[in-house]
This record gives C-alpha cells, sequence and structure tokens, in this order.
C-alpha cells in the first residue's frame, strides 16, 4: 500500500469517492500515480482496474460538480441534434450531444477531465453547452459510432410568437437584420415578438444585455434562466430605446438606472404587465422586464404546496381578527403569490383591505393597492400611516425594510388590524432574530407575530419522463432520510423530453410555516437566538426547508439535486 502523502492532493472526483466511500484514501493517492504512470485519464484508469463502477463514478462527478446524471441508453438522440457535432470531433472531444433547448445544448460525458472541452462545442455548435454525466461505459459506445448526417436546423422557428416548448426555446432575430431604411420598423416587430414568445414560452423575466459585438437575450424560466438568442448588437440602441419608449422611461437618459412599466396587449381579451428596469453597463444598457401576468400568479391555496398541516395553520392566522403573518425568502421565492394568496381568501365585500408595495405586480379587484414611491415622499411607512386612517381591516406592506415602517406594522397589528408582509430572512426563526437587530422591543414581537412562512421555490419534475434514480443509501443518508425508509424509497431524477425542460416543468413551493406559540413567545421576551427558536420549532413538529422539501423528493415531486440547489443542510 502507497502510503498516504498531504503532497498528493486529490482531484475533485477522487475525494467525492472518497466521501462516499467507494475508495479508500490510499487507493484513491495510488490512482492518482498509477494514471499519471500509463498517460491515462483518472477516470479510464479506475474503470479499467476495476476500482469502482461507472455507474459509481458519473453519481460521485455528479455530486461533485453539480450537475445532473442521465442514463444515456435510454435517451433517444434526434438526427438533428447528433449531426451538430462531426463523428471525429465527438472522439477527440469525449462528449455526445444529447438534446438541443433553444440556444442550449445538452452534453454527455463520463469524466470531469474533459469539461474544458465544452468552450470548442460552443465555438463549434454556437450552441451553450450545459453538461451532464453518464456512465463511461455507456458513452463509449456512443463515441465510436457513426452519426447519422442529417442538416443543421437555422436560428430559429418561422412563427415567434406560436406555443413554445420548453424543450425548444428559440426566438427568431431575423427580424433585426432589416436594412437600415426599415430598421426602425423591424425594431418595433421584434420587441412585440419578443415580449409575446416570452409569454409563449412561460418566462417570468426577460433579461437584454449589451456586449461589445453582441447582444444575448435570455428568459427565465422555472427559475433558470436561459438564452434564446445572440444577435449582433447594430440594433442594441434601436432596441433598447424601442423599450423604454413602450415604457415611458427617459430615452435620453442612459446614465443612471430607469423603472417603467409596459401593458402589453396579446389578443382582444388579454393584457400583459411588463415591469421594466434598465441599467448602464459598459456596453450599454442592460434591460430586465418581469411579466407580471395576474391570472398565472394568483392560485388558490390548494395549488400552493402546503402540506395539510401547513394549509391548516395558515387558514388559522388568515381567520384571525388581528395579528402579523410574515413571508420571508430570497428574491423570486413566490413571497407575493404566497400573499395574494391570502389576500385572495380575505377578499369580501364586507373587509375593507389595502396595500402597499412596491410596485404592485399583481391587480386584484376589490382591494386597494398604492405603489410606493420614495421620490415623492411616499414610502412604506407613510402609506402605512395612510392605510390607519382609512378604516383598514387588512393590511398588507410589500416589505418591511427599516425600523419606522416595522414598528408602525406592529402597531397596527396589536390594534385590530391584520397584517401581512415580507422581510428577507433565510428561515422563519431568523425572522423572529431579525425584527429584534432591526431594534423592535421583544414584546411588541412576541405579541403581535402569529405566523411566519418561509419559502422556496423548486423545479417541479416533469411527469412524461422523470424516472427513478439509482443512488447509493450513504447519500441518501447524508441528505437526511431514515436509514429505516431507504430500502423502500423512490427518488426520482430529470431525464428531459419534448414537454419539458431539462426534465423540469413548473414549480413547486417548499414552505417552513411556523407558527408562534406560546412557548416561543416566551423565549423571544427572554432574547433567545434563531438556533435556539429553531430547536423549538423541530419539538413542536414544525418542518424546517430541508425536511418539508424532503417531503417533496418523497412524492416524486422534485430531485434531490433541485433540493439541494433550493435549500442548505
Amino acid at each position: 500500500m502507497i502510503p498516504l502523502t498531504a503532497s498528493i492532493p486529490l482531484p475533485g472526483l477522487l475525494r467525492q469517492l472518497v466521501l462516499q466511500e467507494k475508495l479508500s484514501t490510499d487507493q484513491a493517492i495510488q490512482a492518482v500515480q498509477k494514471a499519471r504512470a500509463d498517460k491515462q485519464s483518472l477516470v479510464a484508469w479506475l474503470i479499467q482496474a476495476r476500482l469502482v463502477s461507472a455507474k459509481d463514478i458519473a453519481y460521485a462527478a455528479s455530486v461533485e460538480y453539480g450537475l445532473s446524471m442521465v442514463d444515456i441508453d435510454q435517451v433517444k438522440i434526434a438526427p438533428a441534434v447528433a449531426s451538430l457535432l462531426e463523428p471525429e470531433q465527438v472522439q477527440k472531444l469525449n462528449l455526445v450531444p444529447l438534446f438541443k433547448g433553444g440556444k442550449s445544448l445538452m452534453v454527455a460525458l463520463a469524466d470531469p477531465a474533459y469539461l474544458t472541452n465544452l468552450d470548442d462545442v460552443k465555438f463549434a455548435t454556437g450552441l451553450m453547452p450545459e453538461p451532464v454525466f453518464v456512465e463511461y461505459d455507456k458513452l463509449q459506445r456512443y463515441l465510436y459510432v457513426e452519426t447519422e448526417e442529417a442538416s443543421r436546423t437555422g436560428i430559429g422557428a418561422k412563427n415567434p410568437v406560436s406555443p413554445v416548448s420548453a424543450n425548444a426555446i428559440v426566438l427568431d432575430t431575423s427580424d433585426l437584420k432589416a436594412k437600415a431604411d426599415s430598421e426602425e420598423v423591424a425594431v418595433v416587430e421584434f420587441v412585440d415578438k419578443l415580449l409575446a414568445h416570452a409569454i409563449a414560452a412561460k418566462a417570468s423575466d426577460i433579461h437584454i444585455e449589451v456586449f461589445e459585438k453582441a447582444l444575448r437575450i435570455r428568459y427565465r424560466i422555472d427559475g433558470i434562466l436561459e438564452v434564446v438568442a445572440s444577435p449582433s448588437n447594430h440594433a442594441a440602441l434601436q432596441l433598447i430605446s424601442r423599450i423604454k419608449v413602450l415604457a415611458r422611461m427617459d430615452i435620453s437618459e442612459r446614465r443612471v438606472p430607469q423603472d417603467g412599466r409596459i401593458r402589453f396587449t396579446l389578443d382582444a381579451k388579454k393584457k400583459i404587465d411588463f415591469r421594466v428596469n434598465t441599467l448602464p453597463t459598459l456596453y450599454g444598457e442592460k434591460v430586465v422586464m418581469r411579466i407580471l401576468d395576474s391570472s398565472n400568479a394568483t392560485l388558490g391555496v390548494e395549488k400552493l404546496g402546503f402540506s395539510d398541516r401547513q394549509k391548516k395553520d395558515f387558514l388559522r392566522a388568515l381567520d384571525k381578527p388581528d395579528g402579523m403573518i410574515l413571508v420571508t425568502g430570497p428574491t423570486g421565492s413566490g413571497k407575493t403569490v404566497t400573499l395574494y394568496t391570502g389576500l385572495g381568501i380575505l377578499n369580501v365585500p364586507e373587509r375593507n383591505i389595502s396595500t402597499a408595495e412596491d410596485p404592485a405586480e399583481i391587480n386584484m379587484p376589490g382591494i386597494n393597492q398604492v405603489n410606493v414611491n420614495p421620490k415623492v415622499g411616499l414610502t412604506f411607512a407613510d402609506a402605512l400611516r395612510a392605510f390607519l386612517r382609512q378604516d383598514p381591516d387588512v393590511i398588507m406592506v410589500g416589505e418591511i425594510r427599516d425600523l419606522e415602517t416595522a414598528e408602525i406594522a406592529i402597531k397596527a397589528a396589536q390594534t385590530g388590524h391584520l397584517v401581512l408582509s415580507t422581510l428577507h430572512t433565510n428561515s422563519a426563526p431568523e425572522t423572529l432574530t431579525r425584527l429584534l437587530n432591526m431594534g423592535v422591543p421583544p414584546f411588541n414581537i412576541a405579541s403581535s407575530v402569529h405566523l411566519i412562512i418561509a419559502q422556496r421555490l423548486a423545479r417541479r419534475l416533469c411527469e412524461h419522463c422523470k424516472r427513478v434514480a439509482d443512488i447509493p443509501p450513504e447519500a441518501l443518508l447524508g441528505f437526511g432520510f431514515c436509514e429505516a425508509e431507504i430500502p423502500a424509497l423512490k427518488v426520482y431524477e430529470p431525464c428531459g423530453c419534448s414537454e419539458c425542460s431539462h426534465g423540469y416543468k413548473g414549480r413547486v413551493g417548499i414552505y417552513q410555516v411556523m407558527p408562534i406559540s406560546p412557548e416561543m413567545g416566551r423565549m423571544v421576551m427572554n432574547g433567545c437566538n434563531s438556533i435556539e427558536l429553531a430547536d423549538q420549532a423541530l419539538k413542536e413538529g414544525i418542518l424546517d426547508l430541508r425536511n418539508a422539501g424532503l417531503e417533496k423528493v418523497r412524492l416524486g415531486v422534485t430531485s434531490l439535486a433541485e433540493l439541494a440547489r433550493v435549500t442548505t443542510d
């Protein structure tokens, strides 16, 4: 046995195999030395030496590099995709193209050493490579098979506003190649198509970025950004000016960020709002447009993804005449949808409901909605003071950002009003300590806050193509599953098909719903920290975000990789 020496660093893959107990440390060091001596890649040497199975290597690589693992034998590669790389290129680069989605190309590889070849794939195909790991022996059968010749596809579909498959997102940029005499008309038509195409693709945001020689247009779909077009930047100024005109911005001002709003008529019956923000960058203004589709944003409480207990706790808090309900999580975690779902339940003619938002993203008839505007002196605190003179029953504050707003909101909650709001913290227990750190007296927190919801949005596995994943028991234990449940446990992973985007379709909420019990109130009064509150929540049977996510994995709703992406241990 070669002695252990700290002078020999272990590559990430070997380190992961040691952590998963597939190799000893000494075996890992020996593998490095032998592979170098034989002038072989590490993965090829491990397979040849039969120290680790190809499946274990692929899984360890997927965990180490945060990428998906795919069974290539279950994938039907379209001839047009297979022909994107010549057989000689496939063999040289040691990877195989699997799926094309818009400007993205999923490629399979078995050895992390060949991740450096992704730039060559991008250069050869003009597509953005998205790597997945597959088993080494299975990949070899594809590397040395002549790929069927097929013509390459063009830049985009003939009708860019037709219904869009999530796995074929592509934007026709031919309008931007118009001659100078018709350039203005071409840009107007392109912007209309851009907005309509994003709605059809079920995007939540559009990103337009200007670089030295190109534009990059991306959609955020199910929380993930995807490149849909990279046209020349010759029309960038006209394109961004057109968007600023629609959003009623100052087109002559390019030195400072601006905010605006577009109301886009999709058809005779439907109008969609876009919230627009511009940001000066090195080569021009970056534009981000948030799609505000009220019909997609408001859900029934049954569709949010609560467990039975979580739903009961939420409805019980909404049924109280006063107090405070707080929703916390990062930007884009669905806080507004949760709040408006609650407002939808409360929205009856007998109640006076007012909201202060920055800005209002969802239009709901029967509710008095106010856009705060600090530039003219209308802050969240100012709006709250005005609400309290308007005989309110329910108040919703878009976000508690400072002590002044927190104190007025808590005062309202203590004087017979139900107050809903948001904070930016990582968990429900941390929300209470965040209020303490802002300077809110412990007694006011304990007496006014009734419920805190922490949430994340995870991508939902496609029901058409998800499949059972072969994950080692020790890895499942590491995620938090109980040893007793593992033999019968079915954990699913994404595969990818024409109905979805890389194995996912839509999103599902993961929640920590924490009612403030009398014991928690006493702990807050005694100046406890968030760790102590989290321990008390677990004692009361309240699932934290990781354990709530594990429930979604058990049900086959999402994958372990997605859970690891949106939650922490």
